[in-house]
């Protein structure tokens, strides 16, 4: 099945238009979660909506918005009137500028979203507006209206469709001004600077976000399947480290000789380590506790290979 726009309009460059239609590019459906319970029943629980000051539950139909003007008076505000705000960016982006990529401060980054043509008649238009950016290192900037909020967006050329990124208004960035003034100079001598660039040297490499594991999750889902089996978990925090920089060249030092430990040992294995997702893939338990649906789809291939009978859950 497709995946369901976020978004749909127009995407306009001078007199250039054609509809796109707008994807979030990332997902936390991955994640473990958790729902909230009865700790005595073990039912789920269920939120409500409470008067304030009757303290009685509100139907989901009464639910309104409003702004608060003064203590406890609102102005109420239907989302009708929301959508009818007469703003060109609630179903268009036009492209205002083009900006090199580089000068766009991190900071200002916000949210990614997958651009696609909607429909055929408009394909050749998203193309040669891909195409005019592509090779350029310059981004366009357009506004656009999502979630009741007018945002800057910056486009760029991403394989065949293209890549929005939203930016944060200056107003939403805060000044490292306030958390940094107060940091005194700090004078480091040659040989501590040398050691320093050593072990960063040593750990270079190449950025590959396939290599990032969640080692907290990991340890979410291992203590999942130990309560699942019937073994306690132990509530007791782990010690914080202390620090442990009493002589700051000697550490450095040390490092370095544990890193070259380490890299020796590395270099000598020859058997690769399993998958992070190894671990969610244990038959023992009446059901599987996975984190997300991408790790469930990739472990249908193996029960399509070698079919086995999968246990019957016990009704409650």
């Amino acid at each position: 099945m497709a995946p369901r726009p976020y978004w749909k309009g127009y995407l306009k460059l001078s007199l250039v238009a054609c509809p796109i239609a707008i994807y979030t590019a990332t997902t936390s459906s991955e994640r473990v979660s958790f729902r909230q319970i009865n700790k005595k029943t073990g039912n789920r629980l269920r939120q409500q909506l409470v008067d304030d000051v009757s303290r009685e539950v509100v139907d989901a139909a009464d639910k309104g918005r409003g702004y608060e003007v003064d203590k406890n008076v609102y102005i109420m505000v239907d989302d009708e009137e929301i959508e009818a705000l007469q703003v060109e960016s609630n179903h268009t982006i036009e492209i205002d500028s083009f900006v090199p990529r580089a000068q766009i401060d991190e900071r200002y980054h916000d949210s990614t979203y997958y651009i696609a043509p909607n429909d055929q008649v408009g394909r050749e238009a998203f193309a040669v507006i891909r195409e005019a950016m592509r090779g350029k290192s310059m981004v366009a900037l357009g506004r656009i209206v999502l979630a009741k909020r007018e945002r800057v967006i910056a486009l760029q050329p991403w394989d065949k469709g293209l890549l929005g990124t939203t930016l944060r208004y200056a107003y939403e960035v805060r000044s490292a001004g306030e958390y940094f003034d107060e940091i005194p100079e700090t004078k480091i001598s040659k040989e501590m600077l040398q050691l320093a660039e050593h072990i960063l040297n040593s750990k270079a490499g190449d950025f590959d976000p396939a290599s990032f594991v969640d080692h907290y999750e990991e340890a979410v889902v291992e203590m999942l399947k130990s309560k699942q089996a019937g073994v306690p978990a132990p509530k007791q925090k782990a010690a914080a480290p202390a620090s442990n920089v009493v002589n700051l060249m000697d550490a450095l030092r040390r490092s370095i000789a544990a890193e070259t430990g380490t890299a020796a040992k590395s270099s000598g294995k020859t058997k690769s380590k399993g998958k992070p997702d190894d671990i969610r893939r244990q038959p023992q338990f009446k059901f599987p506790i996975e984190g997300g649906k991408a790790k469930q789809a990739k472990a249908a291939p193996a029960a399509v290979a070698a079919p086995k009978a999968k246990p019957k859950r016990k009704s409650a």
